[in-house]
């Protein structure tokens, strides 16, 4: 058995779908068909079943499944501490982010690690505040950047940065004109579109009206979309308001395609997650000080315009 067995099965165990394996891992299919081939014959087992077109893990592939990620996860902090005694001239760091910390804040800092150490390959995964704390979990990922919060006894979470939440509407609509909004409002006032269940800026946002006594199922959801830029082309085209970072809604709001609702919200933290069992690499620690350093250049460009 080989790592490149072990990969390959995880790719296919993970998405029930040669083709889709394939793709994420750079072979053909023809070659992972035969990688998962080889290995139930080695072995005598079957791991998958083929349902029609559909494939589908078999209860000893589940067994195997959680063995051969563990497996994985070894071989990867292995492979860390022998970077690190490379001193920072070769590796890799894999990093997984929540989608609103990789479209607008995390490409410079790794833009910036890149110029520093340019050896090191960097692999940056893009999900949900879930799917980033499952990644870190699973050894997928060594690193997890999220703006939710993350309530997971195995991963060490340290926060790196605030970000702004707004509640924002489209020009048309009523809570445009600029009156404030009651906690009441936000159930009988208006319809939503919101990110999926999972995403940061949902969860951070829903445990805000909690705090106000708004319980978050009585909001009058019209659509769930996927990203950032889905929800607020759906807020700027009808009447349903949504909620996003600052950052995120910034050009909009400028061009006043997208409107600020007057109903304040918390500021949320940016946070770092980490497996508290599993060694962390000099280049992960090299990324969380480049995150620090620009928010430390923050508060001095902040302390000196107040001067």
């Amino acid at each position: 058995m080989t790592f490149e067995q072990l990969s390959i099965f995880v790719a296919v165990a993970e998405r029930e779908h040669l083709t889709k394996a394939a793709f994420a891992i750079g072979l053909t299919p023809s070659a992972v068909s035969s990688a998962i081939r080889n290995l139930e014959t080695s072995y005598g087992v079957e791991l998958f079943d083929r349902v029609g077109r559909r494939i589908e893990l078999t209860y000893e592939g589940r067994v195997f499944l959680g063995e051969a990620k563990a497996t994985l996860a070894r071989a990867k902090a292995a492979a860390l501490v022998l970077s690190d005694l490379g001193g920072l001239q070769k590796g890799e760091l894999v990093v997984f982010a929540s989608q609103t910390i990789a479209s607008y804040w995390l490409p410079a800092m790794l833009m910036r690690f890149k110029i520093r150490y340019p050896g090191i390959d960097l692999k940056l995964m893009i999900g949900n505040t879930t799917t980033a704390a499952k990644a870190v979990l699973d050894g997928l990922a060594e690193v997890g950047f999220v703006e939710g919060s993350v309530d997971e006894p195995a991963l060490h979470v340290q926060p790196l940065a605030e970000d702004e939440l707004l509640v924002v509407v489209g020009p048309r609509h009523p809570w445009a004109r600029g009156k404030p909004i009651a906690p009441a409002d936000l159930v009988s006032g208006t319809k939503w579109v919101m990110r999926e269940k999972g995403s940061g800026t949902r969860s951070a946002f829903e445990a805000a009206i909690s705090i106000l006594g708004i319980v978050p199922a009585d909001l009058a959801v019209a659509l769930e979309l996927p990203s950032n830029e889905a929800v607020i082309s759906a807020a700027r085209e009808g009447l349903c308001a949504t909620v996003v970072s600052g950052a995120v809604a910034a050009p909009l709001l400028t061009q006043g395609l997208l409107v600020k609702a007057r109903f304040p919200l918390p500021s949320r933290q940016f946070a770092i997650l980490r497996h508290k069992q599993r060694h962390s690499s000099r280049a992960s620690l090299a990324l969380e000080t480049i995150c620090r350093e620009d928010k430390a250049a923050e508060v001095q460009n902040w302390d000196d315009w107040a001067l």
